[in-house]
């Protein structure tokens, strides 16, 4: 009987991990092994130079090592990303180290960054369970998506997801300011943030996010351009970097698996540009509804975020469901924006792998199959599989859009009003450490 009852306390939710990754410095050992062949995976795609790289990144970072590094960025018109990327690119010219080289490595260490909180994040819902969230982490981090976006095109993406997962990581811990300060970083770096405002919003309208929070945003973003301000930029061409942006592709889209590769271009795309806005802004209004007058959305707005029945699942399936939904149906979209959606799509999967194991499955297929015809230099036209690519993203935002309505209802049917929070979503986890 006492042993019966060492092995009940041992496999109960917050205990301590036994076995091999319950010794100190295992999991981190584990951790490193995998940051560490993701790295060489990523270093061995070092010589590649994509078209962006060559018309964009290159000719970017020799006009700053030209014009003085940091003095450079005194008119930011040279480029069309916001200051803080600039910085490190200006940083970059003072190192020993080639363009292409610098501007991988620095998106490999936010791919590592984007895994630490995937890793994080599982962790929460998996208590003394380390191989769940290991198993999380590395996973992202070889997703091919991830993996070719820093290790072969030299982008940015895992720079402002990382935010935003992170963000999303401390939504789970209630620390609502930094929570706002991560997504104002995301937001600072890559408009594409915008994605998750959706989820955002829903965040505010369940209280678990305070209004005051949302402070952070404009803070953050104000304050990241003041070094290029003292360096003598122009306040209004920093300010309106963003909407200089939207008018650049007038595509319906750009080769991203979206709605829009179902659609015959033609002389009325401003109108079904115009439409498919407004089509986004009503389905993501029918699903905030849902969310905010099923009996868990009522007892949050009653009750507040620390004692509603909003779980960590909940929250890591609106936030997939945002990042996925919104490029999936709004109007010149590219390849790469359903960045975020690979991510919490492999995190979203870990919170319910029974029922959501496919969702990532389908999500990489189609996110990777779309990379590809950029990467085999297929004309923006020709897109030959775009078809089959959209039909699959298609699957999987229905599929995860049910599960999370079926989610809720579970939810709905098996708890009661007021009721805390599992106890896998403690504010104050047992985490194992190295």
């Amino acid at each position: 009987m006492p042993q019966t009852a060492a092995r009940s306390r041992s496999s109960a939710p917050g205990a301590e991990p036994t076995g091999f990754l319950g010794r100190p410095g295992s999991t981190f050992a584990i951790a490193a092994v995998i940051a560490v062949a993701a790295v060489g995976v990523r270093f061995s795609l070092l010589h590649e130079q994509s078209t962006d790289y060559v018309v964009f990144l290159k000719p970017w970072s020799q006009h700053i090592a030209t014009h003085g590094g940091f003095r450079a960025l005194k008119d930011t018109g040279f480029s069309d990303y916001n200051a803080p990327y600039l910085y490190f690119m200006a940083l970059l010219t003072y190192l020993p180290i080639s363009a292409l080289a610098g501007i991988k490595a620095l998106s490999v260490g936010f791919d590592l960054l984007l895994a630490f909180f995937a890793f994080r994040i599982t962790a929460l819902r998996h208590p003394g369970r380390p191989a769940l969230p290991l198993a999380a982490g590395g996973v992202v981090l070889f997703l091919p998506t991830v993996t070719a976006n820093s290790g072969w095109w030299g982008q940015a993406d895992s720079i402002f997801t990382a935010f935003i997962v992170g963000g999303i990581y401390f939504v789970l811990r209630h620390r609502p300011w930094w929570a706002c300060t991560f997504f104002g970083l995301a937001l600072a770096f890559k408009l594409q943030t915008v994605f998750i405002f959706p989820f955002l919003f829903v965040l505010l309208l369940v209280r678990r996010l305070p209004l005051k929070a949302l402070l952070a945003f404009p803070a953050v973003f104000l304050a990241l351009d003041v070094p290029a301000l003292l360096i003598g930029a122009d306040p209004v061409k920093l300010l309106t970097i963003y909407a200089r942006q939207t008018g650049t592709y007038q595509h319906l889209t750009m080769n991203a698996p979206s709605v829009y590769q179902f659609v015959t271009a033609g002389q009325h795309d401003e109108a079904i540009r115009s439409a498919g806005i407004l089509g986004t802004g009503l389905v993501l209004l029918v699903l905030t509804a849902l969310v905010v007058f099923s009996r868990v959305g009522r007892t949050a707005m009653r009750f507040g975020g620390r004692d509603s029945e909003i779980t960590s699942t909940h929250i890591v399936l609106m936030a997939a469901v945002s990042a996925t939904l919104v490029p999936f149906l709004l109007p010149s979209m590219h390849e790469r924006y359903f960045f975020v959606a690979d991510v919490l799509s492999v995190i979203a999967a870990f919170h319910l792998p029974k029922r959501l194991w496919p969702l990532p499955v389908l999500v990489q297929i189609s996110s990777f199959g779309s990379y590809m015809q950029y990467i085999t230099d297929q004309e923006l036209n020709a897109k030959p599989n775009m078809g089959i690519y959209a039909g699959l993203m298609a699957v999987a935002v229905i599929y995860l859009v049910v599960v999370t309505i079926l989610e809720f209802r579970r939810t709905d049917k098996s708890a009661g009003p007021g009721a805390p929070e599992p106890a896998t979503v403690s504010t104050r986890p047992r985490i194992p450490v190295a």
